[in-house]
């Protein structure tokens, strides 16, 4: 696998070691004739308290640039619902600190996390992109993926 420019051979993905995988094994994929995201949430048991109304999910994202140009990952947006509806949105810079770029065939991972107050949820986000060469700024859409966990009734989102 080709890494990201700004991505070092040592990386600062956190390693999991504490969690139970989905039992699904569910990847959640978007892909268009740039930018392939590839995404599988997993619910974090160690992290989360039930009784306290806090349940954790971590999300494995890998970013591929299957297009023929470079291209950098400048700002991201998530929209994160939980199981009553209740909407946040986070907009920032790059993804863990970085701004990776990607020349053809590269692809950067990265894990992050999220909290809700329910035991299901669902996120979607964009990845806002400029191809490096021309500065053509466009906009990959995430899949959408659930966020599951064994203290949720046994809907799907």
């Amino acid at each position: 696998m080709k890494r990201g420019r700004n991505r070092p051979a040592t990386t600062r993905r956190p390693r999991m070691t504490s969690h139970r995988p989905d039992p699904t094994g569910a990847l959640f994929v978007n892909e268009d004739a740039r930018i392939r995201v590839s995404i599988r949430a997993i619910f974090l048991e160690d992290q989360s308290r039930p009784e306290e109304r806090h349940f954790v999910w971590a999300y494995q994202v890998r970013i591929e640039n299957v297009g023929q140009v470079t291209a950098q990952l400048m700002m991201r947006t998530w929209t994160i619902t939980d199981g009553n509806g209740h909407v946040q949105h986070v907009h920032g810079p790059g993804v863990v600190g970085e701004q990776p770029v990607l020349d053809p065939g590269d692809a950067f991972e990265y894990t992050s996390g999220t909290p809700l107050e329910t035991p299901s949820g669902f996120m979607t986000g964009i990845f806002h992109m400029v191809a490096v060469d021309s500065g053509e700024e466009f906009d990959v859409p995430t899949p959408g993926f659930s966020l599951d966990s064994p203290h949720a009734d046994q809907r799907r989102h």
